[in-house]
């Protein structure tokens, strides 16, 4: 039954310490506002590194070689090593049943595109038709290269939607027309975009074989790109990405005749190990905004255990009366506890109110690199407003204690 007596008795006391218990307050609603925004802004920073790596497939490995750095087998430092199509046919053929997603890139970069009166320098690849899905790319008009395409070694070549907009103008449809690249004619058969943006989507892709013929590359090749099969759960995928990784490196070293430990010769990217410096970094990020936002909380709970001390020692005479008049200790307890969750409830509360209000705001207009829509789970920050409720309960269970402790003649001659 709600005991209006006793509410209205709460409220002349606060009355009474209106400054310290608004200072209170205001240190546990801040310690509340300051945890729920740094859990906000823990999970928007989640959400941008998430956002990072959807510009490729989530399990995707790069392969690309360098300079050799060290003395092996009698060779000299400082050779170029150049992966060529027997490289990606040796890896295709000892890992089929683990790879999903397969593609060597001859790589032309600054390639010079023309078409008509306009022309502008791109990023020029011949691919396989896996690397659509490799770099999670999606066809706006026409087709990808496919199997046919690298057996005939046609002329074809597939635009980036920057492509597109330089260089055909007033909407004009690119599928079926021919553009010079360094000079050579390729007919357009499609057109793509990317999750990653402009950059990724100022490329233009052809078929590997007539990219290595028409441009020199031979078999030569610059990158292989894989993706491997799903596993039943992250560290199982991340297990089998390293292990591979391992094989691959292994095998380049040895058939290019590298030093084992020359880091610098054959470079492999491999976007699960650099996921898991990212998850763990939020982590650790996460745990430090959880302890400044506790370290914070438990400060206002102190205070509200130091106000509570404060009020019970102003209030000795009238615990003493009280008890003259044969109050049992259990309802001076819940007197002091009555006040001491009210102040915590109020400014709790409060806290939640207006962090969450700021997050609702202010949040969809964050967007940075990492930082993207910060925002906080309702239950995860419900549930610490409770738990601040428990712990004001316990933070006024002491001075409660202390003054249902008191003996009547003591409290009476109290100055």
């Amino acid at each position: 039954m709600f005991d209006i007596e006793r509410w209205q008795e709460i409220f002349e006391t606060i009355s009474k310490n209106k400054l310290r218990t608004f200072l209170t307050g205001i240190s546990v609603a801040s310690g509340i506002f300051i945890l729920v925004v740094l859990l906000g802004i823990g999970q928007g920073m989640q959400n941008g590194i998430s956002i990072e790596f959807q510009g490729d497939a989530e399990n995707i490995l790069y392969i690309w070689t360098g300079v050799t750095t060290k003395e092996y087998k009698g060779l000299n430092p400082g050779r170029q090593i150049t992966m060529r199509n027997e490289d990606f046919n040796y890896t295709v053929a000892a890992h089929e049943d683990e790879l999903e997603y397969k593609s060597s890139i001859y790589r032309i970069w600054n390639g010079i595109v023309n078409f008509g009166n306009e022309s502008g320098s791109y990023r020029v690849e011949g691919v396989m038709p896996d690397y659509q899905f490799l770099e999670n790319e999606s066809i706006l008009q026409g087709r990808y290269i496919n199997e046919q395409d690298l057996k005939s070694s046609e002329k074809y070549a597939v635009i980036g939607k920057k492509v597109r907009d330089d260089l055909f103008k007033d909407g004009q449809n690119p599928i079926g027309e021919y553009v010079q690249i360094s000079g050579i004619n390729f007919k357009v058969i499609g057109v793509f975009s990317d999750p990653a943006g402009e950059r990724e989507e100022s490329r233009v892709f052809l078929p590997l074989g007539t990219a290595q013929r028409v441009f020199g590359g031979y078999d030569e090749i610059r990158n292989l790109s894989f993706t491997l099969k799903e596993e039943e759960n992250f560290e199982a995928a991340l297990a089998s990405s390293e292990r591979f990784s391992a094989e691959l490196e292994s095998y380049l070293k040895e058939k290019h005749t590298i030093a084992p430990d020359d880091n610098s010769a054959v470079s492999i990217n491999n976007s699960l190990e650099n996921a898991k410096r990212f998850y763990d970094l939020m982590d650790m990020i996460r745990f430090f905004f959880w302890g400044v936002g506790i370290c914070t909380i438990i400060a206002g709970i102190v205070g509200v255990s130091n106000i509570m001390l404060i009020i019970v020692k102003e209030r000795t005479k009238e615990i003493g009366v009280r008890k003259a008049l044969g109050a049992q200790p259990i309802s001076i307890i819940g007197m002091v506890l009555h006040e001491s969750i009210f102040v915590t409830t109020i400014a709790g509360f409060a806290g939640l109110i207006f962090s969450l209000a700021l997050l609702e705001f202010v949040g969809p207009l964050i967007e940075t690199q990492y930082i993207s829509n910060p925002s906080v789970n309702f239950n995860v920050a419900i549930s610490t407003v409770f738990i601040l409720i428990v712990a004001g309960a316990l933070a006024g269970f002491f001075p409660a204690r202390r003054a249902a402790k008191i003996k009547p003649i003591v409290a009476l001659r109290d100055e």
